[in-house]
């Protein structure tokens, strides 16, 4: 099968099984990833560029769209969102660590575990580099614990403002209550490049890349950057905030911006979904179903803790809430699925804030529990 062929079949399934309501519930998106999953273990795995494109696509949109209203909710709330990220990366490495514990599973396979559940591709990095030689079981935890840490957090974000019977249009307004003082940018003077927006998308993806690249050293000799996920989100908050330079305008139509969303979350799906699925089956059957339910676990255990902190203590509205729930388990797909049953992108605002924070967490975290229990 070609691959052009693979990745449109991909989307018409995994949007048509997405479409499907039960209890008024549904995927959404993420049947891309049910559906890619399949695809990957009958051996159809589309090339890098595909899941780095799309990966672009969005955290550059949702960036440009939730940029005007991000550094105001930021400023208002920036202690809460840090907590957060950093309980919620606690909380998951505490649960792995008694898992370690009780288990006695190996403490590089639980540190994968750990990482797949919070969508970090960066921690497993940093699981993989401490396991040294045993760092073929940190990938192998990965992908065990990968798809439930994607399809929990999406399920999450949607099934708890039905739980709560929560007012969707009021918990809109509380959140977007900041931007109606906002001072809105007249666009009539300024010379635009062209009629869509592409220029401005480009411009933040180039700028994101070299944001990206900035390392900064962590303890135990490893490494952090924003890379290619966290480097175009915070470029395309920082130009959205601003909508241009100079006379020169840099907004995009939010059309555009929402087209660019959707395909590439899509494509981003696609492409980590047929790669986690390679050998995913082969995997459980030698390591046993016990590994996905700790997995599910470490997934379950920091929502929990981030919604409690976020509701009861930190007195967060309910979006916010959720958006930095996203954030806290580092998940892109996450944020397209509460973005959807949001009906507003700004609650990318506090996903944006939260993520860098339990980014940095993740990493660290997996290291030391290798080293500890290694």
């Amino acid at each position: 099968m070609s691959i052009i062929l693979a990745i449109f079949l991909i989307g018409f399934l995994g949007y048509m099984i997405g479409g499907i309501k039960v209890w008024s519930i549904e995927l959404g998106t993420a049947g891309v990833l049910l559906v890619a999953l399949i695809f990957g273990h009958y051996g159809i795995v589309v090339p890098d560029i595909v899941r780095e494109m799309g990966l672009v696509f969005f955290v550059t949109s949702v960036g440009f769209v939730a940029g005007p209203n991000f550094f105001r909710n930021f400023k208002q709330n920036a202690a809460s969102y840090v907590l957060i990220g950093i309980l919620m990366i606690i909380s998951g490495a505490a649960s792995c660590a008694l898992i370690i514990k009780l288990s006695g599973i190996s403490p590089a396979l639980a540190g994968g575990l750990l990482t797949g559940a919070l969508t970090s591709t960066p921690g497993l990095a940093a699981a993989v580099e401490a396991a040294g030689e045993n760092g073929y079981l940190a990938s192998i935890g990965y992908g065990i614990a990968y798809p439930f840490g994607v399809v929990s957090v999406v399920l999450f974000v949607q099934l708890i403002p039905k739980i709560l019977k929560a007012d969707m249009d009021k918990e809109r307004e509380v959140l977007v209550m900041a931007a109606n003082n906002k001072t809105k940018l007249t666009l009539d003077n300024l010379y635009s490049f062209d009629s869509a927006g592409f220029f401005a998308i480009c411009l933040a993806a180039v700028l994101g890349f070299l944001l990206g690249k900035i390392t900064v050293p962590l303890p135990g000799g490893s490494k952090f950057s924003l890379g290619n996920s966290g480097g175009p989100l915070i470029i395309g908050l920082i130009l959205g905030h601003f909508g241009h330079i100079g006379k020169i305008n840099i907004s995009v139509k939010k059309p555009v911006l929402e087209t660019l969303r959707e395909l590439g979350l899509m494509l981003f799906l696609i492409g980590a979904g047929t790669k986690a699925g390679q050998g995913f089956v082969e995997v459980l059957m030698q390591y046993g179903l016990m590994l996905f339910v700790y997995g599910a676990i470490m997934a379950i255990i920091p929502m929990i803790v981030g919604y409690y902190l976020a509701e009861k203590m930190l007195k967060l509205s309910l979006l916010n809430n959720l958006g930095a729930i996203t954030g806290g388990m580092t998940s892109t797909p996450a944020l397209g699925a509460l973005i959807e049953a949001a009906k507003t992108d700004d609650v990318a605002s506090s996903y944006a804030a939260t993520y860098p924070v339990a980014l940095v967490a993740v990493v660290l975290s997996s290291q030391f529990l290798i080293i500890l229990f290694g």
